[in-house]
């Protein structure tokens, strides 16, 4: 029996809003947006196609590099991008006060944008290349929303993507700090490889350009800063018979940290020894490849190796090195094809994306605080940490 007064009762519809007002009424009716409602962007923060358009000035962007052509085990990860935002859906202005810094990254001075993706070209890798590089160079020479010392350029997260798009990133950051940079590198494998270490009699130039080789090409061309820099989570196995790859690797000015050595050292103990090796005001470049986590935990990834961290081990780490001067960071390698039905893969590094902003954004925050200064730091201003190049 229908009810008088039942709360299924048609009511009364609300006049349409009309006069000064209403842009605001129409914006404080339908502009809020459930964590599974909505155009998938990350955080579900504002899109705007950044390559395209000048006059969106921005803090902080996320932009994605769908592009997975130079791996040398299982393809996917030019879907990462699209996993890792969907990924992102409980993150938001309303739900995104992070309690472990105080602060709720998506409500600060800074302003954000996802930024869409690269129109990578998926046939031809010297054109990708070309194509990543202009447009980590053109985003990341604009001038930010917020400009002071401590904000002199915008920062990317990029979302990969394989890993071989370090190398266009790093090329771009040459340029625009004015010399070669810090890698803080997270990841299951060395790729400081030699090109050559991936054999085949069909040689070609192209073929050097690979997720393996990148940071070889990146340490030739002078873009890495040798004896600053540091692998985590180790456990790869190596080329040949012999210590060849560490010896070329200790060339390179890597400090190596293995997926074992948390059981001794701890996080907190990797998180000193990377603060030590780098410094505190080295332009750096943040690199996780999610196979530095567990393939139990994180197996949607293209080349999976067993024995590595838990992902609450790598927040914890990521957390405890907010105050490093991070320029540019990559989330990499997440291949959804081989991801659980719970996505989990894509939700930790949608989790990891949330913490390196919500550094960049508590450092920054802290240093306007206390007086600012200025990131862009000279490689005469690094100090000399990094004098050492033993492996822990």
């Amino acid at each position: 029996m229908y009810l008088v007064g039942s709360i299924y009762d048609n009511p009364e519809q609300d006049p349409l809003p009309s006069g000064p007002n209403a842009d605001g009424e129409l914006h404080r009716k339908w502009d809020h947006e459930w964590s599974f409602s909505g155009i998938s962007t990350f955080a579900h923060l504002k899109h705007v196609k950044c390559l395209s358009n000048r006059n969106v000035p921005f803090d902080i962007g996320i932009i994605g590099a769908p592009f997975d052509t130079a791996v040398s085990y299982r393809p996917g990860a030019r879907f990462g991008p699209r996993a890792i935002r969907a990924a992102s859906a409980r993150q938001s202005k309303a739900r995104g006060f992070n309690a472990r810094r105080g602060l709720n990254p998506y409500i600060s001075p800074y302003t954000f944008l996802d930024c869409g993706d690269i129109p990578i070209t998926p046939f031809d890798n010297a054109l990708a290349l070309r194509q990543m590089s202009e447009a980590f160079l053109e985003l990341g020479s604009r001038a930010p929303a917020l400009s002071e010392g401590d904000n002199p350029k915008p920062k990317l997260l990029t979302l990969g993507g394989d890993h071989s798009i370090a190398l266009p990133a790093l090329r771009a950051l040459n340029k625009i700090y004015g010399g070669p940079i810090a890698v803080l590198h997270f990841d299951a494998h060395l790729d400081t490889w030699h090109p050559a270490k991936y054999p085949s009699s069909w040689e070609s130039a192209q073929s050097d350009f690979n997720h393996g080789s990148m940071f070889w090409i990146a340490s030739n061309e002078g873009l890495i800063l040798n004896g600053s820099s540091a692998h985590a989570g180790l456990r790869t196995r190596l080329s040949g018979d012999d210590w060849e790859d560490f010896i070329d690797d200790d060339r390179q000015g890597f400090l190596r940290i293995s997926s074992d050595d948390i059981d001794d050292m701890g996080t907190k103990g990797i998180i000193d020894a990377i603060v030590k090796r780098i410094g505190l005001n080295t332009p750096t470049y943040l690199s996780i490849d999610i196979d530095v986590i567990d393939p139990g935990l994180c197996p949607g990834t293209g080349t999976p190796e067993p024995g590595g961290w838990t992902s609450r081990e790598l927040i914890k780490i990521i957390r405890g090195l907010e105050d490093l001067n991070v320029v540019g960071a990559d989330i990499v390698e997440v291949a959804p094809a081989y991801d659980g039905t719970g996505e989990q893969t894509a939700l930790t590094a949608a989790q990891l994306g949330f913490e390196i902003l919500t550094s960049w954004v508590g450092r920054g925050i802290s240093r306007r605080k206390n007086g600012g200064g200025n990131e862009a730091e000279t490689i005469a201003d690094v100090g000399d940490y990094g004098s050492e190049r033993d492996e822990l």
